[in-house]
């Protein structure tokens, strides 16, 4: 008998609780940067050395921070579930943990790409730094592979297959404003139930049957996994 497909959205509020400072503030920074300079490709063609030093440090504080229990969990039902996650996270905190399948909207932190199209010439980077002067196999500049404010989210149509097979959908620390994310649960089939995680309140863009646990990643989770193996 086939396992039921539980398709999983992450977002900044499951890595936040590891530590990892989230992606976008309400004062608009990024780790004490405007987003305008380091997310972006305009600031990218600025300041290049800027924004490879930024993501650099990131990369380099990357190890410092552990997989928690949300992620955990996530690993451990796949004992009983088709488990497939989305992530808008640009860590590596689900691939720690071992998690099958997994999408990342926004890019991976421990990769870098071409300068002309992040598609191409992809590589690993593990916990190495970009320099100027680092070239992708086409010959252009290496860059961070990330998704800047104002670049196509390549990965939203393989996001949205997924969503739409979904037996059931969870939403883990994300608030819903982001989108091209926060449209997927427009694809849900009807009766889909949707599972919200978060410790605030969260209003979801969808007529399907929705189940609000109201607490952090790890706990929440903990009532989540319990859930699941009733």
């Amino acid at each position: 008998m086939a396992k039921k497909r539980l398709v999983v959205l992450t977002g900044a509020g499951i890595s936040a609780e590891s530590g990892i400072p989230t992606f976008r503030d309400s004062d608009g920074l990024w780790n004490n940067y405007s987003v305008e300079d380091v997310a972006t490709p305009e600031g990218f063609i600025r300041n290049p050395e800027l924004v490879l030093d930024f993501y650099n440090d990131m990369r380099k504080d990357l190890p410092n921070h552990l997989p928690n229990y949300g992620h955990i969990g996530l690993k451990e039902l796949e004992e009983d579930f088709d488990v497939r996650i989305i992530t808008q996270n640009v860590d590596d905190l689900h691939e720690r943990v071992g998690s099958s399948h997994i999408i990342h909207l926004h890019g991976e932190l421990t990769k870098g790409c071409s300068s002309k199209d992040m598609n191409q010439c992809v590589i690993d980077l593990n916990d190495q730094d970009i320099h100027i002067g680092d070239k992708a196999s086409d010959g252009s500049q290496l860059r961070p592979f990330i998704v800047w404010f104002g670049e196509g989210v390549p990965m939203i149509e393989p996001a949205i297959e997924w969503v739409e097979q979904a037996d059931i959908f969870l939403i883990i620390g994300t608030s819903l404003v982001v989108y091209p994310a926060a449209g997927l649960v427009h694809y849900l089939r009807p009766n889909v139930p949707v599972y919200v995680i978060d410790p605030k309140p969260i209003q979801v863009p969808s007529t399907a049957r929705f189940n609000m646990i109201q607490k952090g990643a790890s706990e929440g989770m903990k009532d989540f996994v319990a859930l699941m193996r009733k």
